[in-house]
Formats: C-alpha cells, structure tokens, sequence
C-alpha cells in the first residue's frame, strides 16, 4: 500500500474549493474530479442521468435547486466478488451574505487548513477517498466504486441516481466530516411550506379583521411544543445523548404588504425531523395534525428534498472494521455516534447496504463562514479509508 501524500492530497482539494459547484451546477467540479483521479493514475467516468426519468421514479428523493441537468463521475479500482462504494458530493451552499476573511472559493492552504466553501462538507472527504483509493489500488482483492455525485444538499438526487444505476454494493463508507466518529445512525429531515389566510382589514378597525400573523404565533407555539414531544423519550440509543437529535425549525416567514393593514397571509417554510423507525407517512400525518389544531384554516405542502432516517447496526462487522482500521491510524478506537443531519447514508441502508460515515473534522463550519477543513485530518481520513480497503475482499 502506497504512503499517503498529505501535501498532494492538500491541493487536490483545494483544486476542487477553486471549481465554485452550487447545488445544481456541479459538472465542471466532476470533471476537475475526474482529472485529478487519472493524474493519481486512476479510472474516472462522467455520465449524465436522465433527469426527467428520475423525476418520474416514485422514490425520487426531491429537490430544491432548479436544475436542468444531473451529472456524476465514478472511479473504479480493483475486482472480485466483494463490492464497496466510497460516496461524496461535491455540491456545496452558498457563502451567505456575511462577509469572509478571504474569498469563499479561494482554495487557500495555510496554518495547516484547506479554506473555502466546500473544504470540509464535503470536497476534502471526497478527495481524501480518491487519494485512498490510489493509495490502496495495488493492493485491493475487492472492487471499489468511488461516486462523486451532485444535489446532496437539497435532498440526495445524484446518489439516488448513482444506486439506480447501480447499486450491487457489499458496503459503503462516506468521507462526510465526523471529526473521526463513526457514524453509523442518521435522523431523518423534510421540508414543508405552510400557507395561513387571514382577512385584511385597515389597521385602524383590525378588530375587523383575522391577522394571518397572530394566528402563526399560535402555530408556532405549537411547532415549539411539537419539538419538545419528539425529543422527549429519544428510542435510538445512539442519538439518545445529543442535545436536540430531532429539531424542527422555521427557517423563513413572510407575511404581511403594509403597515396600515391587517395582513391577509402569511407563508413559513420548515425543516422536520424524522425519528429512527418512523416513516415519512408518520411525520407528515403528526405534524398536519399538530398545525391543524392550532390554525384549522393552515395549509401544509410538503416541498424539496427529503432524507429518510438509515442505520447500520454498531456490531456490523463493517462498522467494526472501519474502527479497527481507524484506530491504528489514530492511535485509539473512534466513538460510534449517531447525527442529527440528513446525509446519503440513508440511501445505502434502505436498499440493504451496510453503511458509514468516517471523515475529518470542520463540520462546525460547514455552511458556514470561513469554512476550512485540517490538512492531517484529510491525511489521516485517507490513511484509514485505505486501510478498509486492502483488508477487504476474497483471500
């Protein structure tokens, strides 16, 4: 097995920070991926998904980014019976309106970080995998798909779209960062729109009217109490310690044209949990009911992109295998966790596929200002995923 560069690995991902992919315009980031695999003397694949037919499949996962195509690049390496898949997208969020101490798409490597938007969620761990894959190659006794997909953020269209095309896979290990946890549990997450009508009346005789505003008070009230109830008697073990494993959020409300006037509607769009065990059917029908109770005359749609829970049991011998091999990396066997966050794991598990998340540290940036991502932790990432790799297959 060949030495991770930690320097090489470095600029590589910086290459790929410096290539600006928003969800929904991702392919001159996949084909900057695919060149930097064939310099590491790799196979690299761009295909483009039919997106109309994807569309129409009825586990299309949803979407929120307008879109006019869909592409994904796979890197293929090894052979024999056994089949591994290494997942990452390379589409990223905006960098917001608050400014940063450098340019979000810089790329810039310093003080031991890579820094840009996309660093650490999830072009490090995406890059870290490649330049595993090239480390292991020589040594493999099992075949390794690595899928660099788009539209990860706004609900997992190209790894839905990837697994349609092909998804004979014995595991799956997904580079997201987890500061070295393996993450083995993910909750659940959809999106919805709520429309509440009022009856407009001059502010000056308002008792004339029904404010659209002051009937969403009481529905988030309701919202808030909702929350409380979800995360009261946490069943899944390893999300049981997490301050808020199911967080159900407001994250835009508008309503109201004037001051001088009782507003007639008003429009909020959320984000919902989704328990370990609980379907979709389940979540949407308690949160209708709740918003019902509150304001009978609301309407709730369910919009963009939706992440189902998934969960790979902590003794799998794959999860097992990915702490061994971390632990000789790092010198002491990582935590098993469960995340709040919606991710692609899901995809792997509810079509029978054991899978993890193992990645660097920087999470608590993403999306955020001033992402970056430790240069030892991609190296370390990348010395583990290899690792995995050689010790699995036939022989």
């Amino acid at each position: 097995m060949r030495e991770v560069d930690a320097e090489a690995l470095a600029r590589d991902v910086a290459a790929l920070v410096q290539v600006p992919s928003p969800t929904g315009d991702e392919r001159a980031v996949l084909e900057r991926c695919g060149e930097l695999a064939e310099r590491l003397g790799l196979a690299a694949e761009l295909h483009g998904h039919d997106l109309a037919a994807l569309r129409a499949h009825p586990g299309h996962p949803g979407e929120e980014a307008v879109r006019s195509e869909l592409w994904g690049l796979t890197v293929t390496a090894g052979g024999g019976g056994t089949r591994v898949c290494l997942n990452g997208h390379i589409d990223v969020v905006g960098p917001g309106e608050q400014p940063w101490s450098r340019d979000p798409f810089s790329g810039a490597i310093d003080d031991g970080f890579v820094h840009g938007r996309g660093s650490a969620d999830m072009k490090g761990g995406v890059v870290a995998a490649l330049h595993a894959l090239a480390a292991a190659a020589g040594d493999l006794r099992c075949e390794v798909v690595l899928e660099a997909v788009a539209s990860e953020e706004d609900g997992g269209l190209g790894t839905f779209a990837a697994l349609e095309r092909d998804d004979r896979f014995d595991a799956a290990l997904i580079p997201e960062p987890t500061a070295f946890a393996v993450a083995c549990v993910q909750a659940g997450a959809l999106t919805f729109t709520g429309v509440i009508p009022g009856v407009s009346a001059h502010a000056a005789v308002r008792l004339e009217g029904a404010s659209a505003i002051d009937r969403y008070v009481d529905v988030h009230r309701a919202l808030a109490e909702h929350e409380r109830r979800l995360n009261a008697d946490v069943a899944e073990p390893l999300l049981r310690d997490h301050p808020l494993p199911y967080p159900l959020s407001i994250g835009r409300v508008d309503g109201g044209r004037w001051s001088s006037q009782v507003p007639d509607r008003l429009e909020f769009e959320g984000r919902l949990g989704v328990r370990v065990g609980e379907t979709f059917e389940e979540a949407r029908a308690a949160l209708e009911a709740v918003v019902r109770d509150a304001c009978p005359e609301a309407v709730i749609a369910w919009t963009g992109g939706r992440f189902a829970p998934g969960a790979t049991p902590p003794d799998h011998p794959f999860c097992t295998l990915v702490r061994e091999a971390a632990a000789e990396v790092l010198g002491a066997p990582p935590p098993l966790i469960g995340v709040s966050y919606g991710s692609d794991l899901w995809q792997f598990t509810a079509r029978g596929i054991p899978a993890v998340m193992f990645g660097p540290g920087g999470l608590e940036r993403a999306h955020a200002v001033d992402e970056r991502v430790p240069v030892d932790d991609l190296a370390a990432v990348a010395r583990t995923i290899a690792r995995v790799l050689t010790r699995l297959g036939d022989g």
